[in-house]
This record gives structure tokens, sequence and C-alpha cells, in this order.
């Protein structure tokens, strides 16, 4: 008799064009009979992961989920083609997927330091508007009970995040999600702007955690933790800014349970008995070392399918390392990713 596949929870983070590395990462973890996906947690470009992937899973199971997310890859491709923030002929040649030298992007950087997008683009146009109303059915996921979704915006007013669920999901959560400030007017749902969620959650924990029976919960991180070079051109130094708050709000969260589990731990607080939780990530921080932040809004077929190989890689490499701890035991220690500093103990498995 074919052994029951382990229950996973999903958190995936959003990084523009770099979003196709997480769905390297889904294609291959769909292959796997022996994981099954439940509830899923995303952000900006993982918000748009969650909807896609969900909706093909309740249609065609993990085959319509693997389906659905290459259809929407390669749309995104495609609307993206006559755009102009495109590649130099001679990075083209030398094989190089950066922006840096694009003069769409130079232009477009150069702009969005002087004028908001209420003043360059005063109608509002997104093209990601239409893509998502046209592939995905969001009346369909707001009744399916299959997979459970999160997607995290930030409000404009108060900074916190906002997470809409499953029965308050639409085409405008998930643009509030991925909506960044310099290139889009805020999104305003029932009378509130939304920005990118990566500024108050990327993604959110906490509802795969406290509302789930769910124990594993794995988590796709697409921004790099550590980087080894000072950055010193205004680009790098502007990149690396956004890499620390678009992982704080992750960290926090991390560093939270970690607390939390020594006070259990420690009979400080008390737990249901059912409460538990196993941590995994997939994170090719060697890769991610390489790839240009002005890449992310790369969307060439290409670049997406060389990221989407990248992705798949990880993903090959984490289960190999670790598919016999689904179910059993966390795969990932909180206190890795901080060192010393968190001063607490492994979150109990």
């Amino acid at each position: 008799m074919a052994e029951a596949p382990v229950p996973v929870n999903l958190a995936l983070q959003g990084g523009g064009a770099h979003g196709a590395l997480a769905w390297g990462v889904l294609d291959r973890l769909l292959e796997e009979p022996k994981l099954e996906i439940r509830e899923i947690s995303g952000t900006s470009a993982g918000a748009m992961n969650a909807v896609v992937l969900a909706q093909g899973l309740a249609r065609g199971g993990a085959e319509g989920g693997r389906e659905a997310l290459s259809s929407f890859w390669k749309a995104v491709s495609d609307a993206a083609r006559f755009s102009p923030i495109q590649r130099t002929p001679w990075d083209k040649l030398k094989g190089e997927f950066s922006l840096d030298n694009s003069p769409g992007y130079l232009m477009a950087e150069t702009l969005s330091r002087l004028f908001s997008p209420y003043q360059l683009n005063p109608l509002d146009f997104n093209p990601l508007r239409d893509l998502l109303n046209s592939m995905i059915d969001f009346d369909e996921l707001n009744r399916s009970t299959k997979n459970r979704l999160h997607l995290t915006a930030t409000n404009v007013r108060t900074g916190r995040s906002k997470v809409f669920s499953t029965g308050e999901l639409s085409c405008e959560a998930v643009l509030a999600s991925a909506c960044l400030p310099l290139m889009y007017q805020a999104v305003e749902i029932d009378g509130e702007a939304y920005w990118d969620g990566g500024f108050s959650a990327n993604p959110t924990l906490t509802p795969l955690i406290l509302d789930s029976e769910v124990v594993d919960l794995l988590i796709v991180q697409l921004n790099p933790q550590r980087r080894e070079e000072l950055p010193r051109s205004a680009r790098d130094i502007i990149n690396r800014i956004n890499e620390i708050s678009f992982n704080t709000s992750l960290v926090k969260e991390l560093r939270a349970l970690a607390i939390l589990s020594r006070m259990v731990q420690e009979g400080t607080v008390s737990l249901p008995e059912h409460t538990e939780l196993r941590l995994h990530l997939i994170h090719g921080d060697a890769d991610l070392q390489e790839l240009s932040a002005s890449s992310k809004l790369n969307a060439e077929w290409d670049y997406l399918t060389f990221l989407f190989g990248r992705g798949r890689l990880w993903a090959e490499d984490w289960l190999e390392k670790h598919l016999t701890d689904l179910g059993k035991q966390s795969s990932f220690w909180v206190e890795d990713m901080f060192g010393e500093e968190i001063g607490v103990g492994r979150l109990k498995s």
C-alpha cells in the first residue's frame, strides 16, 4: 500500500521576475508524490505564484498546477515583449541578463526618482491586471476548499500588513501585494491604499502556523540574506537596502517563533497539544548573489526559463537532502540564519 503524502504549507517570497525561481521550485515539488501542498502564503510575485498554483491544483491536481504556472509565466513574458525596458544587443551577445546598461531601464530608473507614478502613469495602467483577470477565476478560488491562500499587502496609511485570505481574494488584492510604490499607484481596496506586501511581511507565516493543522512549513526565499561584498555604487546600495527591508519581516517572524519555542521548552508558556511546527527552507543563496537587481524587471522568456531551471535544481537538491525529514523533524533551524545573535534554542520538532 502506497504511503500517504505528507501535507505541507508553503510560504512564497516575492522578487519580480525572480519569482520564476519559485516557479521552478514549485514545478519540481509538484512532481514529488510524497508531499501534498495545502495552504499557501505569498507576497508580491509569491502572491501571483500562489493564486496561479491554487487554481491549477483545484482544476487539475499537481499536473494542473504545473501547467498553470508554465502558462502564466509564458504570458508574463509575452506581455513584456514590447516593453521599452530590454537588454542591449551587446548584453544579449554576452549572455548577460542584467538590465543595468539598458537605455529604457536607465530612463525609467531616473524618472522614478523625479516623478511619481501618479504623474508618469495617471491612468494607472498595469499590464498584470488584464493578465490576472484573463487567467484567474477569483470567484472560484474564494469558493475552493482545497488550498487556502493568504496574500499580504502593506497598508500605506498604517504601515501594517494586511492579509487577504480565501474568501476575500481578488485581482486587486494580488496587485496590492505586488505594488512597487515607485512604479505603480497604490492599490485601493475598501477605502484603504496598499503597497507591496514585502515591506511588512515577505511572506506572512502566522496564518500557516496558528490557523492550520498542517505541521510542516516550507519557505521559498528569493532574497539573499547575506552579501559578502560591500555595495559601493548608488544602485547597489539601493538594492541592498531593499533586500534588507524585504527580508526583515520574515526575519522578525522567524525570530519570534524561535523565542516562543524556547519559552515553550522552558515551561514559561504553554500551547495547545496539537500546536507543533516543523520548518523547512529552500534558498539558493549562491545563485542569488549573481543576479542583478535590474534583472527583476527582465521578463524575457530565455531569462525566465533560465531561472525556472535554477529553481528546479534548488528543489531537487532540497528533496535529495531533506525529503525524509518531512513529517518527522525540521530541516531548517532558525539560529542557523541568525548565528549567535538570536540567543535562543532550536525550534522543537
